[in-house]
């Protein structure tokens, strides 16, 4: 959605990147606009819609993030669940269209949900 797509109760985030986009604008993105966002929220649960059609290697979002990128924000958001709600997070497969990308990316995730 667009910037100014917020909601009723100004609850939604969107950051509308421009295709291209790499690791260090998406995490800036991340770390200046969403995470703020969701600590002033203090969530009683996070709840992860884990797509991974972002990756460099995936055809359809046409963006360029890093297997790591994903353990990043899964990092920052067990953050998150650790700081505001007792560690409740639920993670739902949601999307990735390169097998190779989906299966290391789906990976990284699980691994840094291991490591919270």
């Amino acid at each position: 959605g667009l910037a100014r797509e917020t909601g009723c109760s100004d609850n939604i985030v969107n950051l509308p990147l421009p295709p291209g986009t790499g690791s260090r604008a998406w995490r800036e993105a991340v770390r200046e606009a969403l995470l703020p966002r969701l600590r002033a929220f203090r969530p009683e649960f996070v709840l992860v819609s884990a797509g991974f059609d972002a990756h460099r290697a995936d055809p359809l979002a046409q963006m360029e993030l890093a297997t790591a990128d994903f353990h990043w924000v899964t990092k920052e958001l067990c953050d998150i669940a650790e700081e505001f709600c007792a560690n409740r997070l639920v993670s739902a497969l949601e999307g990735g269209y390169d097998l190779d990308a989906l299966g290391q990316s789906a990976a990284a995730h699980v691994r840094a949900l291991m490591e919270a």
